[in-house]
């Protein structure tokens, strides 16, 4: 999931955003609220109040497991993975990579956003799926990245859309803090492998 398409829900999105003060001892749970109010599947339309820090990755719906993407574009770069892999900080196996601002052809790099991200596989069948099950080998992510951070037992950046609760506040922020493809990638379609081995970048850290 991207930002645009949180953004057509951020009312729907804000009221799952309980107060950073709110425990669970409460006299009541807020309910949860559905991210896509036409969506004909109730099950997965819930996002739960705090769920990112309230339940593990493998209790997450699919609509909370998507709505931890924030939409950086980083992980749709070509980059080179070394085979070897080596411990970080936390003891988790981390790879070493290089990211280059060559991107895939499905990305629009003026948004920074998939064109067509609900049937990218359709179009680019070797496009992976993050899941709960692959994560573990997958990092390689950028080290904002929400999903590595969680399973490494780390908060969201603060500039996360899910604790900003406002789109423009959150991409403001992530400019500043230099994370993003939008407006600084470039299309894979027509670009040979020496020629992309020319633009590694070192503005996506793993």
């Amino acid at each position: 999931m991207t930002l645009n398409l949180l953004n057509q829900s951020e009312s729907q999105l804000a009221s799952a955003l309980d107060s950073k003060t709110t425990t669970d001892s409460d006299s009541a749970t807020p309910s949860a609220v559905r991210l896509f109010p036409h969506s004909q599947n109730d099950a997965n339309d819930l996002l739960r109040p705090q769920f990112w820090s309230r339940f593990s990755l493998s209790e997450l719906n699919h609509s909370e497991w998507e709505a931890l993407c924030d939409g950086c574009g980083s992980c749709c770069l070509i980059k080179y993975i070394d085979d070897d892999n080596v411990s970080d900080d936390n003891n988790h196996e981390a790879e070493m990579v290089e990211y280059t601002d060559v991107t895939c052809q499905l990305m629009d790099c003026a948004t920074g956003y998939c064109k067509h991200y609900a049937t990218r596989q359709e179009h680019v069948p070797d496009c992976i799926q993050l899941t709960m099950e692959n994560l573990p080998q997958m990092m390689w992510l950028p080290s904002h990245c929400a999903y590595k951070r969680l399973y490494k037992g780390q908060d969201l950046p603060s500039w996360h859309l899910l604790l900003t609760g406002d789109a423009v506040a959150t991409q403001q922020q992530m400019r500043a803090a230099n994370v993003g493809v939008a407006g600084r990638c470039i299309s894979e379609i027509g670009m040979t492998d020496e020629e992309m081995e020319e633009r590694v970048v070192n503005w996506v850290q793993p």
